[in-house]
């Protein structure tokens, strides 16, 4: 086993990316006395200065989309924009139908907003994937109804890092006036997703999982009659008034600038990311019992989900320091909570129980790959050696 002395190996970029340094130093001059730190609602200079911050942002992250600045709207992150996309597409159109179509396999700030749906009266149909975790296309379509308002798919699943048609899907909802909201949270900025083509209405995104900060994020909403959401707070008129609440003016330029860099370094940062994959599942894709999760083919190169027969996987988590990889999701990964994408992709528990989640980034090192590969390794040859079950079958 490796020495647990050695400095933490961070695999774990799907739950959160460092803040790019050249970020940072953006967003340092948005702070203090010195610098821009005025309320971008006040109408004296300062707050001049501070608006126009604000929109330069805005057109960053627009320039990374290719849309109009005018059809984003600031959040918090993913979550908010989440609900706010959802909930408030839903009430809006909720005259016309209140049939809604997604899929269990979602991040859970869109399968939790759409149980809140369904305690408000709307109808969920949830679209199980195939083994691969794509969502059949022809499913999609018998499912929809007369009634059918909305539709969510997430563009790359946070677990498995699969990706999703979501052109087709699109083309789908457009034929039949429905709106098409799009979880992007893991994709904007690492893989192209030029709006201005995509026929999606709604989508989510936020900072930190593109080398910005936590605690901001944006709601794309297409300029067209059909889509538009209700606000869900209230009080004030910022963000045309579907958001209200004074702007965090140095976290908006942050992600502005993060916009900027990814637009700049999107190709270069692609092909690390598909060097990394290669050389991670070369070395671990011949241990026998392994399982890639997820398919192979339609995936994104950042995500690298594994399950191991014969191992339990609390102790596999543990023989696997210093390595700082993911079990499933970030957001279940404090909890016992089984997850759904892997059930749904026919695993059994034991299986959805060894899941260990690679994913990578920037500054993720060929060395560091090659001492993942050890460690993860070597820790099954262990995990198997004491297991009273190997032992029996020795």
């Amino acid at each position: 086993m490796l020495n647990k002395n050695v400095a933490p190996v961070y695999l774990d970029y799907a739950a959160t990316t460092p803040v790019d340094p050249q970020v940072a130093e953006a967003m340092s001059g948005y702070l203090t006395v010195g610098g821009i730190f005025a309320n971008p609602s006040s109408i004296h200079a300062a707050g001049r200065r501070s608006a126009a911050a604000v929109e330069t942002a805005r057109e960053q992250l627009a320039g990374l989309l290719n849309v109009s600045p005018h059809e984003l709207i600031w959040t918090s992150g993913a979550t908010e924009s989440v609900n706010l996309g959802i909930l408030g597409a839903a009430r809006y159109r909720s005259d016309r139908g209140k049939h809604l179509i997604t899929m269990p396999t979602e991040h859970k700030a869109v399968t939790d907003t759409f149980q809140a749906l369904e305690r408000e009266g709307f109808d969920v149909t949830y679209l199980m994937p195939d083994r691969n975790g794509l969502l059949a296309l022809d499913e999609f379509e018998a499912a929809i109804r007369h009634d059918t308002q909305l539709v969510s798919v997430m563009h790359v699943n946070n677990e498995t890092g699969v990706i999703q048609d979501i052109r087709r899907i699109g083309e789908r909802c457009r034929e039949r006036d429905i709106l098409l909201h799009v979880d992007a949270a893991q994709s904007v900025g690492k893989l192209p997703t030029d709006l201005s083509v995509l026929p999606v209405d709604l989508l989510s995104l936020t900072a930190h999982k593109l080398y910005g900060p936590k605690g901001i994020g944006a709601l794309y909403m297409a300029d067209r009659p059909a889509c538009h959401v209700l606000p869900l707070f209230h009080g004030g008129g910022q963000e045309r008034r579907l958001r209200p609440g004074t702007l965090a003016v140095h976290q908006i330029v942050g992600l502005g600038a993060a916009a900027a860099l990814a637009k700049s370094r999107q190709v270069e940062d692609l092909m690390h990311l598909q060097g990394l994959e290669a050389r991670l599942w070369s070395g671990i894709g011949n241990i026998p019992g392994i399982l890639r999760n997820g398919s192979e083919t339609e995936s994104f190169p950042g995500i690298l989900s594994v399950s191991i027969e014969g191992i339990e996987g609390e102790s596999l988590m543990l023989a696997l320091e210093p390595l700082c990889v993911g079990s499933g999701s970030a957001c279940n990964s404090r909890n016992r909570e089984s997850s759904a994408v892997l059930r749904a992709l026919g695993h059994d528990d034991a299986l959805v129980q060894s899941a260990i989640r690679f994913s990578f980034g920037r500054g993720t090192t060929n060395d560091e790959i090659d001492l993942a590969i050890g460690c993860y390794a070597d820790a099954i040859k262990h995990l198997r050696a004491i297991s009273p079950q190997h032992a029996r079958t020795a």
